[in-house]
């Protein structure tokens, strides 16, 4: 057995997972003037949103149409618009919500490893982090299994923005799985992509049978929308008879003219943290996506000449591991749109629990004026001293988690992570110790949106 040499990276602020979140907080941190270092186990960036082909983001605006996510977040769909990667937010055409917001995923990767490099962030790719050294409930540094040996890295604030708890977890930080009771986990869904759709012979089948689709679609206006989202087909799918859990087919638009991500898949009562359960996933997601494809091909008017044109580098977790914090987010508080003194971002995504055990799917509407507030707290783990969480593993019960684990309410809780982290360098504190109201005046200086300061969406 050969002895590694252990290399040594020092900064001053570590974000480890460079997915929505984690591309947010590091780009936060960087522009606040922290050295700053983000760690992804793939060849790119995206997470979730690249690897698993979560598509469409949804949403940046209340079921009422008013924006209340912005911030770095609209500055990269900005970004994207102006080199034709984005048609920007468009009217979401199943009328689950009120916008979605479509992106070309291999744009998204170069973008978004730009807007990193413009803010003088150092990115470690195929790297994994597989221990953590801690004193006193103080990180010291993380080590890496990568390509070229064994790193670590030494650094004062760290950010877990892996989704999965990862870092916390490794660190001594209390964490909680699942529902209570069996504490059994959303699904994980195999996402599949198809071209050679014919949406225009989708549009018209709709218009001419809306008995069968989402009740809210909004037919009255269909004629003059780009088809954006698609679900019902409940006859079809009813008569096909597949072994999946779930009751309806669902798909979204793009990036391509003929292209469409498909969201039927459903791999229920296996765990996200265990790599047998996920190497037993991946291979039941891929049949089910086979499977799927055939379904729609033969029996769903306008896909006669579909064909698979890409499937998921992995499997989509929708929920696994999330810090205990200083706050748990629930329920109750985002259907009463609950505001809160230490604010940091806002959603007015509703709660969308894909059932564990059963073919539903739990859906709970905000209340209030549409949206409600993610504390500061729901991102402080109970117990390390200088550890920030942003994206899906902030501290919620299982139920809340079914809204904040949505794309653009990760990348605006990663915002705050990051911002959060680089004021705790710059002024020598740890996180616990950043002034609410100093993070929320560098946040608003970014362009996010807090006290309920909503604004027009500007979208087609």
């Amino acid at each position: 057995m050969t002895n590694q040499r252990i290399s040594t990276i020092e900064a001053d602020v570590v974000v480890v997972g460079a997915g929505p979140a984690g591309i947010h907080a590091a780009l936060a941190a960087g522009r606040g003037g922290a050295k700053t270092v983000i760690i992804e186990r793939y060849g790119f960036a995206g997470g979730m949103s690249t690897a698993a082909l979560v598509y469409p983001w949804m949403t940046f605006h209340t079921t009422e149409g008013k924006q209340v996510i912005k911030g770095t977040a609209q500055e990269m769909i900005e970004r994207l618009m102006a080199i034709n990667a984005s048609p920007g937010h468009v009217r979401d055409t199943c009328g689950f919500v009120h916008t979605i917001t479509p992106y070309h995923p291999e744009v998204y990767k170069v973008l978004a490893v730009e807007m990193l490099r413009e803010a003088g962030v150092r990115m470690l790719f195929h790297s994994f982090v597989d221990s953590v050294e801690v004193t006193d409930d103080h990180i010291q540094s993380v080590t890496l299994t990568s390509k070229s040996g064994r790193i670590e890295l030494k650094a004062k604030v760290f950010v877990d923005t892996t989704g999965d708890a990862d870092l916390a977890y490794l660190s001594g930080a209390p964490c909680l799985q699942g529902r209570e009771g069996d504490h059994l986990t959303q699904p994980m869904t195999m996402k599949f992509r198809m071209r050679g759709v014919d949406l225009d012979k989708v549009k018209s089948y709709i218009l001419q049978h809306p008995d069968e689709f989402y009740r809210k679609t909004p037919i009255a206006e269909l004629p003059d929308l780009y088809l954006s989202a698609v679900q019902g087909f409940y006859k079809h799918w009813k008569e096909a008879d597949l072994p999946i859990k779930r009751d309806q087919v669902l798909f979204f638009s793009g990036p391509e003219e003929d292209e469409v991500l498909v969201n039927m898949t459903r791999i229920q009562g296996l765990d996200g943290t265990n790599v047998e359960d996920l190497t037993l996933a991946e291979e039941l997601g891929r049949k089910q996506v086979l499977m799927v494809a055939e379904f729609m091909t033969k029996s769903l008017p306008g896909f006669e000449k579909a064909s698979i044109s890409q499937v998921g580098a992995q499997i989509g977790i929708r929920e696994s591991r999330r810090i205990e914090g200083q706050y748990t987010l629930e329920m109750g508080d985002v259907v009463e749109g609950k505001r809160f003194s230490d604010v940091i971002a806002r959603s007015g995504y509703p709660i969308d629990v894909h059932a564990p055990s059963d073919n539903g799917v739990i859906v709970s509407w905000v209340g209030g004026d549409g949206a409600y507030d993610i504390p500061y707290r729901c991102l402080l783990p109970k117990k390390i001293d200088n550890l920030l969480v942003g994206g899906r593993c902030i501290s919620t019960s299982h139920e809340a988690l079914g809204t904040t684990r949505l794309s653009p309410s990760c990348m605006a809780t990663g915002q705050a992570a990051g911002t959060a982290a680089a004021i705790a360098v710059m002024h020598k504190l740890t996180p616990q110790d950043v002034p609410i109201s100093l993070l929320q005046e560098k946040l608003q200086e970014q362009g996010a949106i807090l006290f309920g300061d909503v604004c027009d969406g500007q979208h087609d």
